[in-house]
Formats: C-alpha cells, sequence, structure tokens
C-alpha cells in the first residue's frame, strides 16, 4: 500500500469514526428531549431502563439521567466481554450523552399535558433519536445491552421478542407504583409509535433483510460477512443476460442492525459490486426462527 492510499484510509477511518461518535450524541440529544418535554412530565414511559427511571424519578425525586448511568453501569459490566471495543466505547459515550442530556433538559417546558399528545410527540421524536442511534451502530444502553447479553446465551432469540418482554414489563411496573392504568396505556402507544418510526427511519427492529450480492469477489465477501457479521451466505449460479457470462451470486439473511455492517463490508471489498435489499417476510432456519411441527 502506498503511501497516498494509507493516508487516505486513515482519513476515512477518522472521518467515520468522528461521524458516528457525533450521530450518536445527536441521537441522545433528540432521545433526550422527547423524554423530557413529552413523557417524562406525563409521568410515560418509554421502556426500558428509561422507563424504571421515570419510576424512580416520581417516587423518590431522583434524577432521571443519573438513575439511568447507575442502572447501566452493572450492563456494561457484563458486557464488555460480549461486544467488541469500539462497540463499548460508541455505547458508553451514548448512555453518558443521554443522562447528561435528560437533566439539562429537564427544566425545559412541558409542551402539552395532553397525554394523548405527549405520547404520539413523544414516540415519534424518540424513534427518530433511536433510529439515528441505530444507524450509527451505536446504543444508549438499557435495553440494547440487555438483548446482546441474553443473546450471548442464546443465539436464536429473536431481538423484537426480547425487546418487547422488557417493555411489557417496566410498563406493568409503570402501572404498580404510579397508580394509574393510563399511564400503561399511553406507554404502549408511545412505545408503538417510537418502534414504528424506527422501521421508517431505519431498517425495523422485527424485519429480516435478504441480499442478494453481485461481485467478482463473492469468496472474499463471503468470508468476511461470516466472521465479522456472523451471518451465512450461500451461492447461487446465474447468469449474466448482457454478456452471457455465468456469474455466482450471493444469497444472504440478516437482521436490521447487520444490514449496514454488512453494506460496508461489500463496499469495501468490491466497490462495484451489485446489492440488492429486500424484506423477507419470516425466515427460518439457524440464527432466525425455528420452523414449527407440523401435526
Amino acid at each position: 500500500m502506498s503511501k497516498k492510499e494509507w493516508n487516505e484510509k486513515k482519513e476515512l477511518n477518522v472521518k467515520t469514526v468522528t461521524t458516528e461518535i457525533l450521530g450518536t450524541i445527536i441521537g441522545a440529544l433528540i432521545i433526550a428531549a422527547g423524554t423530557t418535554m413529552f413523557l417524562l412530565p406525563n409521568k410515560l414511559s418509554s421502556g426500558g431502563i428509561s422507563g424504571i427511571a421515570t419510576i424512580t424519578y416520581y417516587l423518590f425525586n431522583a434524577p432521571m439521567g443519573i438513575v439511568i448511568l447507575a442502572l447501566n453501569i452493572p450492563l456494561f459490566l457484563i458486557a464488555i466481554y460480549k461486544i467488541g471495543k469500539y462497540f463499548f466505547t460508541k455505547a458508553i459515550i451514548g448512555t453518558i450523552a443521554l443522562s447528561v442530556f435528560i437533566d439539562l433538559l429537564e427544566n425545559l417546558p412541558t409542551l402539552t399535558h395532553d397525554r394523548l399528545l405527549a405520547c404520539i410527540y413523544g414516540g415519534i421524536i424518540i424513534g427518530i433519536g433511536t433510529a439515528i442511534i441505530f444507524k450509527m451502530e451505536s446504543s444508549t444502553g438499557g435495553s440494547d445491552l440487555i438483548t446482546l447479553i441474553t443473546k450471548s446465551y442464546k443465539p436464536t432469540l429473536r431481538v423484537a421478542k426480547v425487546i418487547t418482554i422488557i417493555d411489557t414489563v417496566v410498563v406493568i411496573l409503570n402501572v404498580i407504583f404510579l397508580g394509574e392504568i393510563e399511564i400503561g396505556l399511553y406507554s404502549a402507544i408511545a412505545i408503538y409509535i417510537a418502534g414504528k418510526m424506527v422501521d421508517i427511519v431505519f431498517e425495523g427492529v422485527d424485519f429480516t433483510k435478504l441480499l442478494i450480492i453481485i461481485s467478482d469477489k463473492n469468496e472474499e465477501i463471503a468470508k468476511e460477512i461470516g466472521e465479522k457479521v456472523d451471518r451465512g451466505t450461500t451461492g447461487l449460479i446465474g447468469k449474466g443476460m448482457y454478456r452471457k457470462q455465468n456469474k455466482l451470486v450471493l444469497l444472504c439473511a440478516a437482521g436490521r442492525g447487520d444490514i449496514s455492517k454488512i453494506k460496508t463490508i461489500i463496499q469495501k471489498i468490491d466497490p462495484h459490486s451489485f446489492i440488492i435489499i429486500s424484506n423477507a417476510r419470516e425466515v427460518f432456519g439457524l440464527g432466525f426462527k425455528k420452523q414449527e411441527k407440523i401435526v
């Protein structure tokens, strides 16, 4: 590699790291704004650790940001060996940024005391912030870390299922401790809307994607996807009808969180590759759902 190519690669890496860290901070700021201006003043929850922090805020007047940070510390200690150093660093930055921004923005005026409006707009804003965090391949702790830890022990477990269980439990706790059934009903709407916004802005929590990859460097691409993303690929024999040449076409089913990494791998290895990404309605097999037995 020439000195010029090395400098260009180094500059690209610095630019990528800077973009992802800034994006993580911006995403955390947006989530904090949606929480403090809409959900928190109306006792509503966005699920996960933020929902637990909402309970402690109203029961003990504990600063929400500090509680979020404190609850995430043991999760980070458990997850440190389960996730890469770079992701771990971004997740730490995202968690600290969210905690700081929530406590800083807490004194901003409440935009509405109508819980229906609060859950709608709060869900939209939090969903946008969460999607940005996902696009940066980052995290603000909480449910993300719990999911990573859980999946390390049971790799076939669906991310959406884990998050749904966590959010359901937290919303029920909000209702029990704060004593209003409406809190649970409106919080459920906020969580649903936030999830839909992630679907729109990003790939969707529960979507599986199907990638069709056409490249002259299929073996290298398949190896990198297998080693770095832990997803399998299948080679299918195809034929380019324009040049009448046989081509090996790679087929890869992957989750929402894997798409950005896979695209980066493919474009890095072969910038001239051809990629088709579509939604897969259902995927059964190793790493995805198990086939139900027909009786």
